[in-house]
């Protein structure tokens, strides 16, 4: 059976631009695309959305990007061009903080930003990028190289997973609710409605679980995971 080929995608940055006019470059799919994105979601994107909104017929994008894969792969790339790295200057736990908070505020300043990364293989430059500058980090810690793609990617995860959750949360606040704050009351109420006998922790508990402090989870949730890196780093 033939293998499909994996070729590095480009985002079109140095694609010609003319007097006169912005022209309809990949460049500027993207930056429609992304705002479709932040509009309708990734379930409803679509090539005619974002033509309409570019004003321009659907089949004039192809020439551009080949097809809606195509174009989540480059959303993906586009997404993770707005990372901001750690100073170099600063310790590699300190890095890890700064860089999984970046990626944390990355996520989520774009709609489905997590299933666009879940759907997808890192293949274009500016993503693939930040993966060198994380695996160039652990390697300056002194992490063994059989390790590194194990720890980038459980620091991946961690803030993959914990934005999804986050996300999710919010849209059934905003969706069966008038605010968080509600949806919190309610479900307090309801733990407490629970036999006691069974659910001791549960009911205790139901003011930490129903009311999350979403930055203090984060930290909490990341420096655990340093203090266990922080071990592996000294095994080879």
């Amino acid at each position: 059976m033939a293998r499909r080929r994996i070729y590095i995608l480009s985002d079109g940055q140095n694609e010609g631009i003319s007097s006169g006019h912005v022209p309809l470059g990949r460049e500027r799919i993207l930056g429609t695309a992304l705002e479709v994105l932040n509009e309708v979601g990734l379930k409803e994107l679509s090539m005619k959305k974002i033509a309409d909104k570019l004003q321009v017929k659907t089949a004039s994008l192809y020439y551009h990007v080949k097809d809606k894969e195509e174009l989540i792969q480059l959303l993906s790339d586009r997404i993770s061009r707005g990372m901001v790295w750690p100073e170099r200057s600063l310790d590699w736990e300190e890095q890890i903080v700064q860089w999984a908070e970046q990626f944390r505020q990355v996520l989520l300043s774009h709609r489905d930003a997590v299933e666009l990364f879940k759907q997808t293989i890192a293949r274009g430059m500016d993503r693939l990028t930040q993966i060198e500058k994380l695996y160039e980090l652990l390697v300056s810690a002194g992490f063994a190289d059989s390790h590194i793609p194990w720890t980038a990617s459980l620091l991946k995860n961690y803030v993959l997973g914990f934005v999804a959750e986050h996300v999710q949360l919010m849209a059934i606040a905003s969706g069966q609710f008038t605010s968080s704050e509600e949806m919190s009351e309610q479900y307090e109420q309801f733990y407490r409605q629970l036999p006691e006998e069974k659910f001791p922790n549960m009911i205790r508990l139901a003011p930490y679980t129903t009311r999350p402090d979403w930055e203090k989870e984060f930290q909490f949730g990341l420096r655990v995971l340093i203090d266990g890196l922080a071990d592996k780093r000294k095994q080879k």
